[in-house]
């Protein structure tokens, strides 16, 4: 085999270990656990419903999530859970992490919630709490209502009729003739302004 022949062939092999080291590399797979006390609660991640307890998803980007959870029985419940950067996600390592490195790097979040059962509350109470809520707003009280009195109908007394109309004169009813008085206009006349033909 030839110099230029064996170049070639390396070439050719260090393109196809490279290619096989760039297809297989692999990423992070960023996952989120969410667990609750009692299970069975229905879960909402940046108010979009997600599933029941215990409930697993993928997640993109790190932050702090507003997670809601509602079950009958039991005080709603929202937090916002923070998701801190991992070390090897900060730059310039990102690069590294998610296009270079050969090998699938996991991230699971696991966070583990409990739920206060509701307590029921007396009618009384909740008034009070409302009438709180009102003057907290800056809202007037509902004025109360006003007695409905009767009022007194007064008959109207009935218009007179109209006068009867007059019969028409003996000779007959006569209209002036439209077109009476009329005299069609003179074609180009001087004295109208427009000059002659």
């Amino acid at each position: 085999m030839t110099l230029t022949a064996r170049l070639h062939a390396g070439a050719l092999a260090a393109a196809v270990c490279g290619g096989i080291l760039l297809g297989s590399a692999g990423c992070v797979q960023r996952r989120m656990t969410i667990r609750s006390s009692p299970p069975g609660a229905l879960v909402y991640v940046d108010d979009y419903q997600i599933g029941t307890t215990p409930v697993s998803t993928d997640f993109i980007y790190y932050g702090t999530r507003k997670i809601r959870l509602v079950k009958d029985g039991y005080e709603t419940l929202t937090v916002r859970q923070p998701f801190p950067i991992p070390w090897y996600e900060m730059f310039p390592l990102d690069f590294v992490t998610e296009n270079l490195w050969p090998w699938e790097i996991r991230d699971e979040r696991v966070v583990d919630l409990s739920m206060a059962s509701a307590t029921s509350m007396p009618p009384e109470l909740v008034v009070a709490r409302a009438e709180q809520a009102r003057l907290a707003a800056g809202s007037m009280p509902v004025p109360p209502p006003q007695p409905v009195v009767p009022q007194r109908v007064v008959p109207q007394p009935i218009p007179a009729p109209p006068p009867p109309m007059l019969p028409p004169p003996a000779g007959g009813l006569s209209l002036p003739s439209p077109m009476q008085g009329l005299q069609p206009p003179r074609q180009n006349a001087p004295s109208q302004g427009i000059p002659g033909l």
